[in-house]
C-alpha cells in the first residue's frame, strides 16, 4: 500500500469517479454531473487543495481531498477534508483510516489548530470519524417541503 499525492495524471482518474464519490456519500440523494463536481473541486485545487490517494500495485483504490477554509466567524484558517472514498470493493480494510491520518498529519505539519469536515449524519463512516476523535460541532437540519 502507498499513499502520496496526486499528480495532473492522477487527477484524470479521480475527477470522473467523483460522481460516484458524491453519491456514496450523500447515501444515493446526489448524483452530480461530471461538470459539477469539475466546477466545485476546481476552485478547492485552485486554492492550494489537493488529493493524497492510496494505491495498491500502481491501482487507485480511494482518495481524500484536503484544503484550507476560514472559520466563517473568526476568520482563522482551518484544514477541511472535502471528500473521502474508498472503491465499494476495498471498503472495511482500514484504506479510510490511514487516508484521514495521512490528511491529519499534513495539516499538523502546516501548524492548522483544527480540522473539520462534513457528512450525513446516517454515513457510515461518521463512527470512524467519532473514533478518530472528531466531534459535532454544529447541527445542520432540514425539513422536507414535498
Amino acid at each position: 500500500m502507498l499513499i502520496r499525492k496526486a499528480d495532473s495524471n492522477d487527477l484524470n482518474i479521480l475527477l470522473p469517479l467523483s460522481p460516484q464519490a458524491i453519491y456514496d456519500g450523500t447515501l444515493g440523494e446526489v448524483m452530480p454531473s461530471s461538470e459539477k463536481v469539475e466546477s466545485l473541486v476546481q476552485p478547492l485545487l485552485d486554492k492550494g487543495g489537493f488529493y493524497f490517494i492510496v494505491e495498491e500495485k500502481a491501482e487507485i483504490i480511494g482518495w481524500v481531498l484536503v484544503g484550507t477554509t476560514k472559520d466563517q466567524f473568526t476568520e482563522k484558517p482551518i484544514g477541511f477534508i472535502y471528500e473521502l472514498y474508498i472503491r465499494q470493493q476495498d471498503r472495511g480494510k482500514g484504506y479510510s483510516k490511514r487516508l484521514m491520518n495521512t490528511a491529519i498529519e499534513h495539516f499538523q505539519q502546516e501548524g492548522h489548530a483544527e480540522v473539520r469536515l462534513s457528512a450525513k449524519v446516517e454515513n457510515p463512516a461518521v463512527r470512524m470519524y467519532e473514533n478518530m476523535g472528531f466531534a459535532t460541532r454544529t447541527v445542520s437540519m432540514s425539513l422536507n417541503l414535498k
